[in-house]
C-alpha cells in the first residue's frame, strides 16, 4: 500500500453529470473556483463527456469558454481532466485524424492537462490517434480500460449438456483486462486508468486487478468508480489497501448514489490507513459550503423538488461519531486483511449511516449499468409494453454475444439494451427476431464502432447488415459540415474560427442552433448599440441647434477634421480661415461668412462630420 494518494475531484464534470444532469452553469462554477485553488487536488475532471453538449443545449454557454475559465482560476495548481472516447471524441462515428488533432491542441492550449480516453469496445486501435495528439501538444494520456461483466447465461439444461451445448467460456478476465492495459502503455499511455463505469466490481475483484496492473505496468493506476450498486466505497478502500496511484471521488454533497464517492469518506478511511491524500480539506470544507446551496439550486431547476441529501458533515469541523469510527476501524482492518466481505458490509453502513443513497439492487443482480436499464423502461413506457421488460432483460445476453460481447458502457450499453427491447417487441408481435434493427446496432455489427471482443458470426452479420466481413468506418469519406454566412448576423460565418469549427464537427445540430443564436445575438446588440448611439446623437443635434444663439459655420461637404484654426474668444473677421477638413482625399480650408468673436468650438482634431453639421459657432 502506497503512503500517499492522489484524487481527482469529479465534481464539476461526472458528478454533476450523474447527479444532476449536467447542468451546473458557469455563474454557479465560479463560486467555488477560489476554494477549489486553495484545496490543491491533483487533477479536476471539469469537461468533456457530456459537458460541451450540454453547456450550449441547455446553458446556452460555450464549452471552450469554460473550459478557459477554469483554467484561468486554478492555473497549474490542478491538472484539469476531460473525457472523450478515442477516434469517435463525442459522437458515434470516428472523425479524421485532422478534426482529432484539432481538437486535442485547441483543448491543451485552453487549459487541459490531462485527457481521459476511453474506447467502448476497449479496441486500442481507436485510440491510438488520440494518444499520440495529446502527447504531441504537451497532455498527459490517460488511457482508460472499461471494467465490464461477462453476461449472466441461463443454465444449460440437462438435455442440452446431453448434447454438448454449453455456455462461453469467460471473456473479461483479469488477463483481459491486463493485456488491454499493457497495449495502451506501449502505445504511449502517461496513466491507466481502471473505468468502472456502471460501479459493478466489488472490493476482491478491485483489490486483485491493481496489483496486478501494478505489477506489469511502471506507470500509474487510477480507479474510478461510481456507487449505483452499492460497491462504490469498498471497492476505492479495497483499491487503496491494493496501492493504487490515484482515486477519483466527489465532494460530499455530490458524492454517492450515481456518483463516485463521497472525497470526506475516503480522507476519513486513509487516516486510519496513515495514507496522505495531499488535499487541503479545510478548503474542500468551503467548497462544500457552496455546493449544498448549488446542490438545492440545481435539485429545483432539474427536478423540480429539493431531493435527499445526505446528513451535513466536515470532517475539519465535526468530530466523527463513535459508531462511525468503529465501522471505520473495521473497515481498516478489513482492507489490511482483505477480507472483503467484512469490508464491503462496513462501507456500506459508513454510508448508510450518513443517508448517502442505498445499493440499487437491481442493477447489482442484472450487471448492467443503471442508466442502460433506465432508458429501456423509458423505451418500454413509450411503447406502452412495460409488461416485457423482464423479456427484454432476458435478451440482454443473446443480443450481446451476437454483437461481439462489447463491453457496457456509452454508447454500446444503449444500443445494445435498446436492441434487446426492439427484439422482444418483435417477439411479441410474431415477427423475427432482428426484424427491427437501429441503424447504431448495424454500425455495431457491421465492425463501424471497432473491433469487439468476441468475432461476430459471419452469418449472423450478413442477416443484420448484409455484409459477412468486417467492415470498418471509412474516415475518407468524412465530409467537413457546412459554414454558412448568417443573413439574420449580418453576414457573419456561422463558425468564426477553428474552436468554433471544432464544436459545430462534434456537436452539428446543437453547435449550430447555439452558434446561429450566438452570431444573431450579437450582431442584433451590436445594432441596438448603434441605433441608440444615432438616436443620441440626433438628439444631441437637436439640442445643439436649439441651443445657437449666433451664425454657424458648418461642414459644407462630410470629411474628417485635420486641424482648427481657431479658439473660443478670438475674434475672427470674413473669410478667416477656421477649420482644415479633409474630404474625398483633399484638404479643404473652410472659412467664416461671419464677422464677430468664436463663441463655442463643437468638434476636435479627428472628428468625422456630416455634412452641414455645425462646426463653429460664431458671436457677432
Amino acid at each position: 500500500m502506497n503512503k500517499t494518494l492522489k484524487i481527482r475531484d469529479l465534481t464539476l464534470r461526472d458528478g454533476q453529470q450523474s447527479s444532476f444532469a449536467t447542468r451546473m452553469t458557469q455563474e454557479q462554477i465560479n463560486r467555488c473556483l477560489p476554494y477549489y485553488k486553495d484545496a490543491k487536488f491533483y487533477a479536476m475532471e471539469v469537461w468533456g463527456g457530456a459537458v460541451p453538449d450540454s453547456v450550449m443545449r441547455y446553458l446556452n454557454e460555450n464549452p471552450w469558454t469554460r473550459l478557459e475559465t477554469i483554467h484561468e482560476a486554478i492555473g497549474d495548481v490542478s491538472k484539469l481532466t476531460a473525457l472523450s472516447r478515442g477516434r469517435n471524441l463525442f459522437g458515434y462515428a470516428p472523425y479524421t485524424d485532422e478534426i482529432i488533432d484539432g481538437f486535442c491542441r485547441n483543448a491543451i492550449e485552453s487549459g487541459l492537462g490531462i485527457m481521459r480516453i476511453f474506447d467502448c469496445l476497449n479496441d486500442v486501435d481507436n485510440v491510438k490517434s488520440t494518444i499520440k495528439y495529446v502527447k504531441k501538444y504537451g497532455g498527459i494520456a490517460d488511457c482508460a480500460v472499461c471494467y465490464t461483466v461477462d453476461p449472466k447465461y441461463p443454465p444449460v439444461g440437462f438435455w442440452g449438456r446431453l448434447r454438448g451445448k454449453k455456455n462461453p467460456e469467460p471473456v473479461f478476465t483479469d488477463e483481459y483486462f491486463i493485456n488491454k492495459a499493457k497495449q495502451l502503455a506501449d502505445l504511449g499511455a502517461d496513466m491507466i486508468t481502471i473505468k468502472d463505469m456502471s460501479g459493478l466490481i466489488p472490493p476482491q475483484r478491485v483489490s486483485t486487478l491493481v496489483k496486478k496492473l501494478k505489477q506489469n505496468l511502471s506507470i500509474p493506476v487510477d480507479f474510478h468508480t461510481h456507487c449505483t450498486p452499492g460497491y462504490g466505497l469498498a471497492s476505492v478502500y479495497a483499491a487503496i489497501a491494493a496501492g493504487v496511484d490515484v482515486i477519483d471521488t466527489n465532494c460530499w454533497w455530490f458524492g454517492g448514489g450515481t456518483g463516485a464517492p463521497a472525497l470526506e469518506l475516503v480522507y476519513l478511511f486513509c487516516q486510519k490507513m496513515g495514507v496522505d491524500i495531499g488535499v487541503d480539506m479545510t478548503a474542500v470544507s468551503k467548497i462544500n459550503e457552496q455546493l449544498k446551496s448549488i446542490r438545492s439550486e440545481l435539485n429545483i431547476s432539474v427536478f423540480g423538488e429539493d431531493k435527499a441529501a445526505p446528513k451535513p458533515f466536515d470532517p475539519t469541523k465535526d468530530s466523527t461519531p463513535a459508531e462511525v469510527e468503529a465501522l471505520l476501524d473495521r473497515a481498516a482492518e478489513a482492507a489490511r486483511s482483505e477480507d472483503f466481505d467484512a469490508l464491503l458490509e462496513a462501507a456500506q453502513a459508513i454510508e448508510a449511516w450518513f443517508g448517502f443513497p442505498a445499493p440499487n439492487k437491481l442493477v447489482q443482480e442484472a450487471e448492467i449499468p443503471g442508466g442502460m436499464y433506465s432508458n429501456m423502461v423509458a423505451q418500454l413506457k413509450q411503447l406502452k409494453a412495460e409488461e416485457i421488460l423482464p423479456r427484454a432483460m432476458e435478451l440482454i445476453p443473446p443480443v450481446r454475444l451476437s454483437a461481439g460481447l462489447p463491453p457496457l458502457v456509452t454508447p454500446t450499453s444503449q444500443i445494445v439494451g435498446a436492441q434487446a427491447v426492439s427484439c422482444a417487441m418483435d417477439e411479441k408481435a410474431g415477427r423475427a427476431m432482428y426484424t427491427t434493427k437501429s441503424s447504431q446496432f448495424v454500425s455495431l455489427v457491421k465492425g463501424e464502432y471497432g473491433h469487439t471482443p468476441v468475432k461476430i458470426d459471419p452469418e449472423f452479420r450478413f442477416k443484420i447488415c448484409g455484409v459477412r466481413e468486417e467492415t470498418p468506418y471509412d474516415t475518407s469519406k468524412y465530409v467537413m459540415q457546412p459554414n454558412p454566412e448568417l443573413k439574420e448576423a449580418g453576414g457573419v460565418k456561422l463558425a468564426a474560427n477553428e474552436k468554433e469549427v471544432l464544436l459545430l464537427e462534434l456537436f452539428p445540430a446543437v453547435a449550430k442552433t447555439f452558434l446561429t443564436n450566438e452570431k444573431a445575438g450579437e450582431y442584433n446588440k451590436r445594432q441596438r448599440e448603434i441605433d441608440e448611439q444615432k438616436r443620441k446623437e440626433a438628439e444631441e443635434e437637436a439640442n445643439l441647434l436649439k441651443s445657437l444663439t449666433g451664425p454657424v459655420v458648418a461642414a459644407p461637404l462630410p470629411g474628417r477634421i485635420l486641424e482648427i484654426k481657431v479658439a473660443v474668444g478670438d475674434k475672427v473677421a470674413v473669410g478667416t480661415e477656421v477649420v482644415v477638413l479633409e474630404a474625398m482625399k483633399m484638404e479643404n480650408s473652410i472659412t467664416t461668412d461671419y464677422a464677430g468673436t468664436v463663441k463655442r468650438i463643437f468638434v476636435s482634431v479627428g472628428d468625422a462630420v456630416q455634412f452641414d453639421a455645425p462646426m463653429v459657432e460664431i458671436e457677432e
